[in-house]
């Protein structure tokens, strides 16, 4: 028997390489865009893989010479603190503390810049970067314009292409709304030396993002990241089973994809909970049994967290959250579906899919609704309210 001990499905972080799935085209497409340095814009509902596939296609930059940046613009609280994280990132590339700081004073010099060592439970070697005298709007706004061409400076300065990966790029605009669109696309615009992927994972904001009256419009090519097909996803599960040892029963892979509603994390954690089922039991052999017992055991974990979701939503809401589960997310406002589930007017329904979209509780799937989070549909489908 192969060594079991260690399980092939990851979930809850960045996907590395051996567990990657698919996304062959959407991964070279991308490598070629950014090595052309162009300014790409990724758009992907949540859960669909979207930050594993940036870490790929920098790790692909990175082998061919590439100095890769990598932030993820949702983590920071405030426009300065952006600013600050942005160049941490940059200025990161340059290991030796002393060479960093004088790099950094050099370019910017708007305002003083302090470059130390990070808190205890950052990683051993990592800089901290701050701004201290950096108060008023006028100084916030020069010093984006110094930091936004620091990209372009470090290509000029190494000799190197450079790749700028934005994370969650849509966080933007809590910051300082259309000025910090506005700075960065005139910095951008220039950077020929530069490659962007500006990420997003709600749609609709991004979408608006690039329409015809932002700067962002029509700044590079734009990618709509899809669902990996459901028969390759399903085949890669029944591989990844069978290499670490378990053989799975026929059906396996297509039954956790189909539980996972093949959103690209959910079927990682299913699969991944049901391995460890089959490794308790000390089986070699991989069930639809499991599969369910991982299910019924996430669902108790999880059931805490479900309630307290469920106590949140008005009573309009969980109506229309059950029925989006019942109806599998079609013809929601149609009078059939409002009748059958009690719905009442196509306003009332209508506010409703709104303030739940809003609460990342479901999205847009094409022409229908989905619940974001595959076990809490499961959840509300078992429930008798």
């Amino acid at each position: 028997m192969s060594d079991v001990t260690q399980n092939p499905f990851v979930y809850g972080e960045v996907v590395p390489a051996a567990a990657f799935v698919d996304r062959v085209d959407e991964l070279e497409r991308r490598v070629g865009d950014l090595a052309a340095a162009q300014k790409v814009f990724l758009i992907s509902p949540r859960r669909y893989g979207k930050s594993s596939l940036i870490r790929r296609a920098l790790a692909a930059m990175a082998r061919r010479g590439a100095i890769t940046v990598d932030v993820t613009v949702s983590s920071f609280s405030s426009y300065v603190a952006f600013l600050e994280g942005y160049a941490r990132a940059i200025v990161a590339a340059e290991t030796k503390w002393d060479r960093a700081r004088a790099w950094l004073r050099d370019a910017v010099r708007s305002a003083r810049a302090e470059v130390r060592s990070a808190s205890e439970s950052s990683p051993p070697g990592a800089m901290a970067v701050s701004f201290p005298n950096v108060r008023s709007d006028r100084d916030v706004s020069r010093l984006a314009q110094e930091v936004f061409a620091l990209p372009a400076k470090l290509a000029a300065d190494r000799g190197r292409a450079v790749v700028v990966a934005l994370d969650e790029f849509q966080a933007i605009g809590g910051f300082d709304g259309g000025s910090v669109e506005h700075a960065l696309r005139a910095a951008v615009q220039h950077q020929r030396q530069v490659g962007y992927v500006f990420a997003g994972s709600e749609p609709s904001l991004m979408e608006r993002m690039l329409g015809p009256k932002r700067p962002f419009y029509k700044a590079g090519p734009v990618m709509r990241l899809d669902k990996i097909p459901a028969e390759e996803f399903a085949a890669f599960i029944d591989a990844r089973f069978a290499r670490s040892g378990f053989r799975p029963e026929g059906g396996l892979g297509a039954a956790i994809v189909d539980l996972a509603g093949n959103l690209p994390y959910d079927v990682q954690r299913l699969a991944h909970e049901t391995w460890d089922e089959v490794r308790v039991r000390a089986r070699r052999r991989a069930t639809l049994d499991d599969l369910h017992a991982a299910l019924r055991r996430l669902l108790a974990e999880q059931q805490t967290m479900f309630e307290a979701v469920w106590q949140r939503l008005t009573l309009a809401q969980r109506a229309v959250l059950r029925a989006v589960v019942v109806e599998e997310g079609r013809e929601i406002l149609s009078a059939d579906v409002r009748a059958r589930h009690r719905l009442g007017g196509p306003s009332t329904v209508q506010a409703a899919l709104a303030a739940l979209t809003r609460e990342d509780v479901i999205a847009r799937d094409g022409d229908r609704y989905a619940v974001v989070d595959s076990l809490l549909r499961e959840w509300v489908a078992r429930q008798t309210f």
